[in-house]
């Protein structure tokens, strides 16, 4: 039999005689039903000529047609009986059978063997097409599927995209997941150096209203939020002076999880070079899980708390973590040998809780002897330095050095009256932030008995931190607040390791060097980590701040 279905053969004129045999009206009859979209008519007309004994080469074309008209009439399972026979053939359109049996597999919810079969299609136009309905069928199907048949499947470019887009609509990624991700896109994203531009690209995500504050107009200039903001502008407006190509965008995540999570689409945001911002956990853990997917580096501007990032590849504290903090607090007090015996008061909040644990297994493998370990609040906090003979009179103090981790100044002010009282030196080891507290006066005690934590701690009197006091000054017409001060130095910070004639690859960057000094801060030193690693203890030298050797 030819294949030129509109002449009829011989034999096949011949055998009408004698047997009821359906005729080529029939299948002319079959293909204008398909035309017409009436499957259902289409479906039983194709059906009587898929007999390829008796058909020969037609019956591939009938088996094809009725795949047509059953998924046109939504009945998956027909059009796969009818094709799974044809695909294997040499015959013209055995890629397409293979496409449409594919279509049939995913409709029937068979989604491995659709993929199976569109990796046998040999046509790079019909592959195309593959791929793009290898997309649509499988852009909402679980993560957990598409990770497990990522290694059978990642060179099917629709898998690929599906796979992405299943990810990126997750708020959180598991580290299986992130790692599949990495397989996925392999070195396409990875050459961040290559510059696109010149311009220093930075987003700030902030959360400047919430369900409270509704209007931009109503935040307090002394919201801790908008004097972050107030140092990330002015760091910006500087580098511009300076000659620097740096462009900021801000988007206000109005803390609210749905919200931040349409602000994730937008085009701005993907093309950034870095994102700074937003505050709160549940925000940073959104933002964290885009920027791991995406590949731009995320900043948390303020916590210490981010022990989760270290196992990261694109997100970052600016400060130190907590566990960089407890390193730091051991390892001044082995260098300055005090002694081995050790007090630690700890307030209730997350980072004082978890650094006073922290602190309490790192003690004890360092050799000292913690003597107390409690949690103190502005009511027993006096009494708890009396316990350990730190009071006005004589007697034998029953430490080496106290260690109070807290920034609440109901707490400080009370150690800090009764240190005016005593006349005996203990090192007592604080937070930085008592050196900002305004009833304290270090210079009046008879004793330096206060060491001061690192916490990117300022550089009160350096040159830079004068400079930088003046000209915020004549800006604002006020004194820029420890948030503004930091947010100024965390634009020093990634302007410095972030540039056009260095790269934007700030891992590599950050891991070039083992410490940075900074402009408004002491300095940094983010090599092999995702925190500010740089903890030293600091002491008051004549009134001048200055770390401990």
């Amino acid at each position: 039999m030819k294949k030129n279905l509109l002449v009829i053969p011989v034999f096949f004129i011949l055998s009408l005689a004698f047997a009821q045999i359906p005729t080529p009206d029939a299948y002319r009859k079959a293909q204008s039903e398909l035309a017409a979209k009436n499957y259902w008519e289409a479906i039983p007309l194709f059906k009587q000529f898929t007999d390829s004994k008796e058909y020969g080469n037609l019956a591939n074309y009938a088996a094809f047609h009725l795949g047509e008209a059953a998924l046109g009439a939504n009945q998956p399972a027909q059009a796969i009986a009818a094709l799974e026979p044809i695909i294997n053939g040499n015959w013209a359109k055995a890629d397409e059978a293979k496409y449409l049996l594919a279509i049939a597999y995913f409709k029937n919810q068979q989604n491995v063997e659709a993929l199976q079969t569109i990796n046998k299609i040999k046509d790079d136009k019909i592959m195309s097409m593959a791929e793009n309905a290898t997309f649509e069928n499988l852009k909402q199907v679980s993560a957990s599927f598409m990770i497990a048949n990522l290694s059978e499947f990642k060179e099917n470019k629709g898998y690929g995209e599906a796979l992405k887009r299943v990810l990126e609509s997750q708020t959180i990624l598991s580290a299986t997941e992130r790692a599949a991700y990495y397989e996925l896109q392999g070195k396409a994203n990875e050459n961040k150096n290559v510059v696109k531009d010149q311009v220093l690209d930075i987003v700030v995500i902030l959360p400047f209203t919430n369900s409270s504050r509704s209007n931009l107009s109503s935040i307090p200039q002394n919201d801790f939020v908008f004097e972050l903001y107030q140092g990330l502008e002015f760091g910006v407006e500087q580098l511009k002076i300076k000659g620097t190509q740096v462009n900021m965008l801000t988007f206000d995540s109005k803390r609210d999880a749905a919200h931040l999570q349409n602000l994730l689409a937008d085009p701005a945001i993907a093309s950034a070079d870095v994102i700074i911002g937003p505050i709160y956990p549940e925000e940073s853990d959104l933002v964290s899980s885009f920027a791991e997917t995406a590949k731009i580096p995320f900043v948390h501007p303020l916590s210490n708390l981010g022990e989760r990032f270290e196992e990261l590849n694109y997100s970052y504290l600016f400060r130190p973590s907590v566990s960089s903090i407890a390193n730091g607090i051991v390892e001044g007090l082995r260098k300055q040998n005090w002694g081995k015996r050790v007090a630690v008061g700890y307030s209730g909040s997350s980072r004082d809780e978890m650094l006073a644990k922290m602190l309490q297994t790192q003690l004890g493998e360092a050799g000292f002897q913690l003597t107390e370990f409690e949690q103190i609040n502005a009511r027993n906090v006096s009494a708890f330095m009396q316990g350990l003979g730190v009071k006005s009179g004589e007697g034998a103090v029953s430490v080496d050095q106290v260690v109070l981790l807290s920034d609440d100044p109901s707490i400080a002010q009370p150690v800090f009256s009764l240190m005016e009282s005593i006349t005996t030196s203990i090192p007592t080891v604080v937070m930085d932030s008592w050196l900002s507290f305004n009833f304290a006066n270090y210079e009046m005690l008879e004793f330096p008995n206060f060491y001061f934590i690192g916490n990117n701690t300022l550089n009160f009197y350096g040159a830079p931190m004068q400079q930088f006091r003046n000209r915020f000054y004549n800006k604002y017409l006020n004194l820029p607040s420890i948030n503004s001060t930091l947010g100024a130095e965390l634009i020093n910070w990634v302007s410095s390791n972030m540039s056009a004639t260095k790269g934007f690859d700030l891992r590599r960057n950050l891991d070039q060097k083992a410490f940075e000094a900074g402009r408004l801060t002491w300095g940094f030193n983010f090599q092999g980590g995702h925190n500010n690693q740089y903890v030293p203890l600091f002491e008051l030298e004549a009134g001048e701040l200055k770390p401990l050797d």
